[in-house]
This record gives structure tokens, C-alpha cells and sequence, in this order.
């Protein structure tokens, strides 16, 4: 993620500001049931602390995009979803068995190694995984409780609510059809690229914009029939601290997407930026630097990830190539010389070329689908930003 990126800084610090202030009234919640649950507590600050707030940023800009004003109750509505990001992170890392995250031990491997330095009762790996669901659930719980105290009006919550259900309703499928394909063994383009749907590139961009519009009240008309009907007028007049003086600041082009044109222009800049965004992470997975990624090198060929790289290179490769992919495709003692191996093999089948070649048409069809978009200028620059910054090569 380039560091420079103003839009996305703008909505970060503030974001992990809320998230603080959140866990840490919910830290007193938990540690009146006594101390053994303050690791627990501790653990959910230590992964909130990293991060790069891409949903909490494309909901916001998708807010400032419909006519909505700059204020702090947008951020905690916003910084919700890395609440909801970070529970589903925790059950992926489980469902995955990845020893890291961020630089440091999955939640399970934190609470695994803590059941085995006590030489506590019972298997250390089953009280792992038990913490790992249990925080995971209240991570996703607490999404909930964070956005309906985020101190909108209560027309826009109820506005917003069915496009935050839907999302997570999507991001379960994705995790199924992940599970799903490294079980049954899918090795198509295709198949993975349906995960990617569903797990990356709806929940990470898609469908926080949409998010963003329906809270600012526009029209979802184009989000989906099941989302449509959800807006329920311009924001009211001075209904939040900080908004201007006769309702929300002027659009460019006329209202924000009274026919759904705006949400069908999120829809239309989302679906490809998510798909060269999950490509990003797919390269980085094998060829990335840990310093910056927080995983082990090559930790995707370790997992046996169906990724679309690995698909892409399946299909290309020579039978020497598919053999040194087949042999440590999914091999969890993976060392540095086989990585070595599997990056080269990968490599040579043009694999990482194609992927590049997708990122770069991915990127520019979601700039281009910004033009004459009905949203503020501001937003529409944010959002071109926001395109480069999540598909940059530094991870």
C-alpha cells in the first residue's frame, strides 16, 4: 500500500483513533468478567493495531461521493468494517492454519502456545482454535454494536443495514467457495476468480461503497433488487455535527445517483479494482517481502492456495514446471530453496506477466467507470487514488 496516499491517510488515523477508543470501552466490558479474559482483550488490540483501512476508506469516500459531509460519525461507521474485517481474518487464519498474521502469531497459534507454556488440561490446539472462534464471533459481533453507536441518524443506519448484511453474507460464500476449491482441488481460472468474487472483491471495495452511498442516502437501484429501495432521501438538513448549513455540500452534476446511476458507477469501478486488488495480494503472497506483507515468504504456495496466479501457471506449465508447483503446492514444511523453486517455475510460465498485464486493464476499466460518475469531484479524485494505492507493487 503506498504510504503517501492522501486519501487513503486521510480516513486511516482517524479510523484507527475510533477503533481505539471502541476497544477500549469494550476492554472494560470484558475485564469486569475478571482477568483471564484480559489476553483475550489484548490479542484483539494487538491485531486491530495493523491494517490498512481499505473498507473503513472506500465506505467513507463512498459516503463523501453521495454528498456526504466530512464528520466523526461517518468514521465509526466506517472503521465497524475492520472490526468485521478482523473477525473474518481470525477465522481465515484458523480455517487456513497460518502461523502469522501481521507480523506476529495468529490468534489461534497465540492461544495454543499459551495452553502448552501452562501445561493446561486437554489439547492445546482444540483451546487454540475455540479462542479463535470465540474472538473471531465477537469481532463480528462488535461490527454491529460499533456502526449503531456510530451516532448517525437512525434513518441512515436503517438505510445502510441491508447493504452491511449483505456483505457479510458474501464474504461468508467467499470463505465456503475458498474452502471449498482447496478441498475438491479446483485448479480453474475460473474458479478461483469466483472466490475472488465473493471474497475479496465485493466485500473489500464493492460493497463498502455502497455502504457509504445508501448512509448519504442514495439511491441503490443499481446495487441489486434486493438493496434497492434502500435510500431513503437526501440526508437531513444539519442531522450531523460538522454539516453545512442546508444539508449536505452540492454535488458535481446534480444529485448523487437519484436513479442508481451512482451505485451502478461504485459497482462498475469496484468489481475490477477488486479483482486487480486480489491479484496484488496473490503475487505478494509468493513473491513478497514479510517485512512488509507480515506473512512468511511464500506462504500461499505453503497453504496450498488456489489462487488465480497458481491457476494461471497451472494452465501454462510444462511438466517440469507443474511438477516442482504439484510438489510443494500445499506442503507445510515448504523451506527457502523450495520457494525458490516454485517462484522460478511460476515465473517461467508467464503467470506473473498475465497477472501483471490484469492488474494494469483492471486498474484503468475502474478509473475509467469514474468518469461522468454523479459524485463530487473530490471523491472521484480520492477514489482514482485509492485504485493505484490498493494494487501498488510494495504490498
Amino acid at each position: 500500500m503506498t504510504p503517501g496516499s492522501a486519501a487513503l491517510g486521510h480516513v486511516r488515523d482517524r479510523v484507527d483513533r475510533a477503533l481505539q477508543s471502541f476497544v477500549g470501552q469494550q476492554r472494560g466490558v470484558l475485564l469486569a468478567g475478571g482477568d483471564d479474559l484480559r489476553p483475550g482483550a489484548e490479542s484483539i488490540a494487538g491485531l486491530l493495531a495493523g491494517g490498512k483501512r481499505l473498507r473503513p476508506a472506500f465506505c467513507y469516500w463512498g459516503w463523501r461521493g453521495a454528498g456526504g459531509p466530512d464528520c466523526p460519525e461517518i468514521i465509526n461507521a466506517a472503521a465497524a468494517l475492520e472490526l468485521l474485517h478482523a473477525g473474518a481474518l481470525v477465522h481465515d487464519d484458523l480455517m487456513d492454519a497460518s502461523a502469522t498474521r501481521r507480523g506476529q502469531p495468529s490468534l489461534h497459534r497465540q492461544f495454543e502456545a499459551r495452553h502448552a507454556d501452562r501445561r493446561w488440561h486437554g489439547s492445546a490446539g482444540a483451546f487454540g482454535m475455540g479462542m479463535a472462534i470465540l474472538l473471531g464471533d465477537l469481532l463480528i459481533c462488535w461490527t454491529d454494536e460499533m456502526f449503531h453507536a456510530s451516532g448517525l441518524p437512525g434513518d441512515a443506519l436503517r438505510r445502510g443495514r441491508p447493504v452491511l448484511d449483505r456483505m457479510r453474507t458474501e464474504v461468508f460464500a467467499g470463505q465456503y467457495l475458498d474452502l471449498l476449491g482447496q478441498a475438491a482441488g479446483d485448479e480453474t481460472v475460473a474458479g478461483a476468480l469466483r472466490v475472488v468474487e465473493f471474497k475479496t472483491t465485493k466485500y473489500t471495495i464493492e460493497r463498502p461503497l455502497h455502504l457509504g452511498a445508501a448512509l448519504a442516502g442514495a439511491d441503490l437501484a443499481g446495487a441489486g433488487a434486493d438493496l434497492a429501495g434502500s435510500a431513503g432521501g437526501p440526508l437531513a438538513a444539519g442531522a450531523l455535527a460538522g454539516s453545512p448549513a442546508g444539508g449536505a455540500p452540492a454535488r458535481d452534476g446534480g444529485p448523487a445517483g437519484g436513479d442508481g446511476s451512482l451505485a451502478a458507477a461504485y459497482t462498475a469501478y469496484g468489481l475490477p479494482l477488486g479483482i486487480a486488488f486480489q491479484l496484488r495480494d496473490d503475487i505478494l503472497g509468493v513473491f513478497g517481502d514479510p517485512a512488509q506483507t507480515g506473512k512468511p515468504a511464500g506462504d500461499d504456495v505453503r497453504e496450498g492456495k488456489r489462487t488465480v496466479l497458481l491457476a494461471i501457471a497451472r494452465s501454462r506449465a510444462t511438466a517440469g514446471q507443474a511438477q516442482v508447483i504439484n510438489r510443494y503446492l500445499g506442503d507445510p514444511l515448504l523451506d527457502q530453496a523450495g520457494i525458490a523453486e516454485v517462484r522460478a517455475a511460476i515465473t517461467g510460465t508467464g503467470a506473473v506477466a498475465e497477472c501483471e498485464r490484469m492488474i494494469g486493464r483492471r486498474v484503468s476499466e475502474a478509473i475509467a467507470a469514474l468518469d461522468g460518475a454523479p459524485m463530487t469531484g473530490e471523491a472521484r479524485e480520492a477514489l482514482a487514488e485509492l485504485a493505484v494505492a490498493a494494487t501498488a507493487r510494495d504490498g
